[in-house]
């Protein structure tokens, strides 16, 4: 029996729609973005498929590449699906640049996370802030492995200057999954405090994007 068959507010569409999204699971909000199962399954089995192939939901939402891994997931539901985290991305961007100022290292760590963690490639990136410490934009800078080869200070005083800032947060991803801070990742750091504190613009914070949470240098103590 397909979902179509079911009764009326036992269906996701009909129940979000009726009631509301919280009602629904997360395997019925995946359901009901793909619209239809395939090959068998009903849209929710795909759904739940999906979410485990991911190992979570947040992980979905970061990493499309278990998109990939599942039967049924053909190049319409997965256009889909890559919108929809897209808007998920955008919002959080959204919500970022309207707090009245950045406070802690967890208003930045979930947007930074969601624009980074999906990323097959070392990313790095920059969040410019004015001297109140509101968002002016997000970056990506460099892309390969983050040591003194690849970062280039001068280029990061150039995008500092061209953006007004008073204060950024750097940051990048590192794809084994494990956000462990490197010497590497210390050593440019410092470099780029010091090159910036030239110019008055502060270097707040360095997170390191992996699996889990993010690694937020400064409450390590390494900036």
């Amino acid at each position: 029996m397909s979902i179509r068959d079911w009764p009326a507010l036992e269906r996701p569409r009909e129940r979000l729609l009726q009631r509301g999204a919280a009602t629904l699971s997360d395997a019925e909000l995946v359901a009901t973005v793909i619209g239809h199962g395939s090959r068998g399954k009903d849209a929710i089995a795909l759904g739940r498929e999906l979410i485990a192939a991911a190992g979570g939901l947040q992980r979905l939402l970061c990493d499309t590449a278990a998109l990939e891994q599942v039967s049924g997931i053909g190049l319409a539901k997965r256009a889909r699906l890559m919108a929809a985290f897209e808007l998920a991305r955008r919002a959080m961007g959204e919500q970022l640049m309207n707090l009245p100022k950045l406070t802690n290292p967890r208003d930045s760590g979930r947007y930074l996370t969601a624009q980074l963690r999906h990323l097959p490639h070392e990313v790095f990136a920059c969040l410019y802030l004015d001297n109140h410490h509101r968002v002016i934009a997000f970056e990506e800078l460099f892309r390969g492995t983050v040591d003194a080869a690849n970062v280039h200070p001068r280029e990061v005083v150039r995008a500092c200057i061209k953006h007004n800032a008073c204060a950024v947060i750097f940051a990048h991803n590192h794809p084994s999954g494990v956000a462990e801070p490197s010497r590497s990742d210390q050593s440019i750091t410092l470099k780029l405090r010091e090159v910036l504190d030239v110019i008055g613009v502060r270097v707040l914070d360095h997170l390191v994007i992996g699996a889990g949470e993010p690694v937020s240098m400064a409450e390590r103590g390494l900036i």
